[in-house]
């Protein structure tokens, strides 16, 4: 195959949800800057469970490990909840942009994030160094991996345009908000 032939792209596969999708592929800076309050409660209760069963444990039945033999434990243990809170944060925010679950305050962040890209003349999704099929590869590799990060924890990395949304609606967008901004009227 010749390096001149056409890239053609794998489309996302259309999930039904009872909410609309953001994106099926949603960066980790933006999971990350989408998520709730709730989700940080939600994280910290989780995270929070495993050190107080082990402290439990200890209680009922002690280890009798001897001196210093405990400390290490806790702290395996803590590290295994932090683990787990972060992993349920991230999958609850992911769900959002899968349209899973409830996710207005989303959508309208969304909206707000790409018609400004729009405005200023920016990629939607940020610059890639990789090339079109390796974009492809990439987000093909990550495509709806929140559902199942409860077993291997997958996370996108990479910035490509397959997100499985019609970006149009974003420079439609940007073009009433313009419009409106030119003639005094609200945007409808």
């Amino acid at each position: 195959m010749s390096n001149t032939a056409t890239q053609t792209y794998v489309s996302s596969k259309k999930v039904r949800t009872p909410y609309p999708l953001i994106d099926s592929d949603p960066h980790f800076k933006r999971v990350i800057k989408y998520t709730r309050t709730s989700d940080y409660v939600v994280a910290g209760a989780t995270a929070s469970v495993a050190p107080l069963v082990m402290l439990a444990w200890e209680q009922v039945h002690p280890s009798l490990v001897g001196k210093g033999g405990f400390p290490p434990i806790m702290r395996l243990t803590g590290f295994v909840g932090l683990s787990a809170g972060f992993l349920m944060m991230y999958q609850r925010s992911t769900l959002r942009f899968y349209g899973m679950t409830e996710n207005k305050r989303e959508l309208d962040m969304d909206m707000r994030e790409m018609v400004t890209k729009v405005k200023a003349g920016e990629p939607l999704y940020g610059k890639s160094t990789l090339t079109p099929y390796m974009q492809g590869v990439a987000s093909r590799n990550s495509r709806y991996t929140g559902v199942f990060l409860h077993v291997i924890p997958w996370f996108n990395f990479v910035n490509h345009d397959q997100h499985g949304v019609d970006t149009a609606k974003y420079y439609q967008q940007a073009e009433r908000e313009l419009e409106a901004k030119r003639t005094g009227k609200p945007v409808n």
